[in-house]
């Protein structure tokens, strides 16, 4: 039986250098890595993606495994891992097992320091 994963609304990244234009023109942002055959990616991108609206800022994606040196460059060495980017700079890493609670309160966090610095 094949099931079939409804797509949501987070932007895919397909290069190293569109990641850089992406994190030079936003001041905020959620960034999911995600790699092939990954059970714990699948289960945990559902639950990140549906966050976004509430949030706002954009929420992009990518896959390590087709974008290798976004994980090099990125110091990344498992996955899943949800990064969040305040003036280009990570503010926020989570591997592997995401707490949601502790991720809604650093999203949180980021909203609040976007108002500061508005």
């Amino acid at each position: 039986m094949i099931l079939e994963v409804e797509e949501l609304p987070m932007k895919e990244i397909g290069s190293f250098e569109q990641w850089l234009d992406i994190t030079a023109s936003e001041p905020r942002l959620l960034l999911f890595v995600k790699t092939d055959h990954c059970s714990v990616c699948e289960g945990l991108y559902p639950q990140v993606a549906e966050l976004e609206e509430e949030y706002p800022f954009p929420f992009y994606r990518v896959n390590a495994a087709q974008v290798p040196e976004m994980a090099g460059q990125l110091a990344l060495f498992t996955a899943p891992v949800v990064l969040l980017f305040h003036q280009g700079r990570e503010m926020a890493r989570f591997a592997r097992f995401v707490q949601m609670e502790q991720l809604k309160h650093r999203l949180d966090e980021l909203v609040e320091w976007g108002e500061e610095h508005a």
